[in-house]
């Protein structure tokens, strides 16, 4: 079939989903638009549901089971598919953010996940596993999702690359020693790539330093601007020019008042130097 995506059912739990749903149906030999008479929606739903675009509701996977004769099998596995461990709105950021000419970061505390390590991703994982707060298959979900936008950024035109760290994001030590000290050169090698700019904001800036929490601004191809921002509990992602040039603002007065990327890279050297 032209244009039939390929499906890998271990890149998450909606792909999972998806790949079962499309078995089910060709076993049938049901179009995605007949399958959708069946259920009640439109053809481009059962596609979206397919690919992992769009995460299946309950009832959307009750009917699925009624219609497809499968008791209840869709309906169980649909439950992992939202209790998934990414925020609200991320997934659509991380759409926006693979096709953006312009990334800006900012991050307190953790290095931001396009410059982590494989190592250092999957021992934040590893310290939610072990609190509670997510399981070991959302945790290996959460670092397939990282390691698929970081190759999503490094497409043939690689987007230009703004991070600014708060001098915290390398002075806390995640995984030990040999972890961090790895994600360390890792953030002198991003910087020496041309389409990037790395610069540490350090704690002498104070209140100065116009953000408290971690900031993601996108320019996309058309020039338009979009910010993701998130809480504990929710990220919102959001494009309407009166909210997100205010963010956009800020980030370049946090970027004049930052260390110089020579000088953050001096101290990130003398950082790692100092736990190896």
């Amino acid at each position: 079939m032209v244009n039939r995506k390929t499906l890998d059912p271990k890149q998450s739990p909606r792909a999972a989903f998806g790949q079962r749903l499309r078995a089910l149906r060709d076993e049938h030999g049901w179009t995605q638009d007949e399958l959708a008479d069946r259920i009640g929606c439109t053809g481009s739903h059962i596609s979206a549901v397919e690919t992992g675009r769009r995460p299946p509701t309950q009832r959307f996977a009750s009917i699925a089971d009624r219609v497809l004769g499968t008791g209840d099998r869709l309906e169980r596995q649909s439950r992992s598919v939202r209790r998934t461990a990414l925020l609200e709105g991320f997934e659509e950021y991380v759409r926006y953010e693979a096709r953006a000419e312009e990334v800006r970061l900012f991050e307190v505390g953790l290095i931001p996940g396009p410059l982590q390590t494989r190592e250092y991703a999957a021992a934040i994982e590893s310290g939610h596993v072990r609190r509670g707060a997510i399981t070991t298959e959302q945790a290996e979900e959460r670092v397939h999702i990282l390691l698929s936008r970081q190759e999503a950024l490094a497409r043939d035109l690689s987007p230009l690359v703004f991070v600014v760290l708060d001098e915290s994001c390398i002075r806390r030590v995640v995984g030990g020693t040999d972890v961090m000290g790895r994600q360390l050169a890792r953030l002198i090698e991003f910087a020496e790539q041309p389409n990037t700019a790395l610069q540490i904001a350090p704690y002498s800036m104070g209140e100065r330093r116009p953000f408290n929490r971690s900031v993601n601004l996108l320019t996309l191809t058309d020039r338009s601007v979009c910010g993701y921002v998130e809480s504990q509990t929710q990220g919102y992602l959001d494009r309407e020019i009166t909210s997100v040039m205010p963010l956009m603002r800020a980030y370049h007065q946090l970027q004049t008042e930052a260390s110089s990327q020579a000088e953050s890279v001096f101290l990130i050297d003398q950082v790692r130097k100092g736990i190896s």
